[in-house]
Parts: C-alpha cells; sequence; structure tokens
C-alpha cells in the first residue's frame, strides 16, 4: 500500500475477486488466477480479508507481506479466510449469500518504542513475545469503541498473552496502516 491507496474502482475490482475465488473454490475445487488490472492491483502488500456472515465475524487470514501483485494476494487469503481459518469451520456455498467481505491492504510493519505512537482507528497491532504472536486490524479497535491501552489488552489475548503484557520486557509491538474497504459500505 505505501503511500497510494486504491481508486474506488480498484477496490470495487478487489471485491468482487474476493467473492469470485471463493465461489470458484467452493463450486469448482480450483481457482482462476486473476490478471491485475491496473498499477494498484499490480503491487506487492500485505493483505487482509475478512468474511462477515450477517454481520458476526466468519473468517479472517491475511499476511503482512507479499512478493506477489495484491490482487493474487487477495485471492489466496480470500480461499484461506473461507477455508482455513481455525477458529471457524469452512464456509459452504449456500452460506455465500449472507457473507460480506471486507479487504485490508496493509502498509509496512513500523515497530514502535512508545506505545502513544499509536493511534487507534488508524493503526493495527501486531505483538510478538518469544513464540507468541498476535494481531488486530485498525478496524477492530473502532468498531468496539476500545482505547489504546484495552486495544493493546485484546492484541495481547488474540497473541495467547495475559492483558497488560504489552508493559513487558521483550515484547516487540509493531504498527502498520490499513486501507479497510467492504462490499457492506
Amino acid at each position: 500500500m505505501a503511500d497510494e491507496k486504491l481508486n474506488a474502482e480498484e477496490q470495487k475490482k478487489l471485491l468482487e475477486i474476493a467473492r469470485k475465488t471463493i465461489i470458484d473454490k467452493l463450486k469448482k475445487g480450483e481457482i482462476e488466477k486473476e490478471p491485475a488490472s491496473s498499477q494498484g492491483l499490480e503491487k506487492p502488500c500485505g493483505a487482509f480479508v475478512s468474511l462477515h456472515k450477517l454481520g458476526q465475524l466468519r473468517g479472517c487470514i491475511g499476511t503482512f507481506t507479499s512478493p506477489r501483485p495484491l490482487v493474487s494476494t487477495v485471492q489466496e487469503m480470500a480461499v484461506s479466510s473461507s477455508q482455513q481459518d481455525p477458529r471457524f469451520p469452512p464456509v459452504q456455498a449456500e452460506e455465500m449469500k449472507d457473507i460480506d467481505i471486507e479487504i485490508s491492504v496493509l502498509s509496512p510493519l513500523r515497530e514502535i518504542e512508545d506505545v502513544n505512537e499509536i493511534e487507534v482507528g488508524r493503526h493495527g497491532i501486531y505483538i510478538t513475545k518469544g513464540f507468541n504472536s498476535g494481531v488486530l486490524l485498525p478496524q477492530v479497535a473502532t468498531e468496539y469503541g476500545w482505547d489504546r491501552d484495552t486495544f493493546l489488552d485484546h492484541t495481547c489475548m488474540k497473541a495467547g498473552l495475559a492483558p497488560g503484557t504489552w508493559r513487558e520486557e521483550g515484547v516487540k509491538i509493531e504498527i502498520f496502516d490499513a486501507q479497510v474497504f467492504g462490499e457492506k459500505e
């Protein structure tokens, strides 16, 4: 994502590709590789694909970086979020009518020394301590009305760590920006 954001047409195209990719995987067992139809969709960067069924999370998987074009990354994450999120059973074809897709296109991770650098609603958080790691996208804090400390606590819990662990030595906190767009806007 770096500095340039996707325009409305590119966002719409990515959402269409994500939906088509999931449906093709469910119905045909395979996907058709989509070409990058614009410079924005050609750029290599990280992305998360979130699925919501009737307003509830139904799958979310992503990657912080990718050497492939964004369009390919979104296709891969769309299939993964629908079939491989360990928190949920695989999505079935008949569910797709009730599922809304949201895509988060990520900036590169940036390690921070001071949690005051975190802007709730703008930044996502990636916390690592030892073998534990967890990530929450920027929109999660906004959706739940969390302040910075609560956002950090919940990211720790996502990593399998106790709330407040972010205050300890040996914890790595990285932040990122995300351009977030979805079918339900």
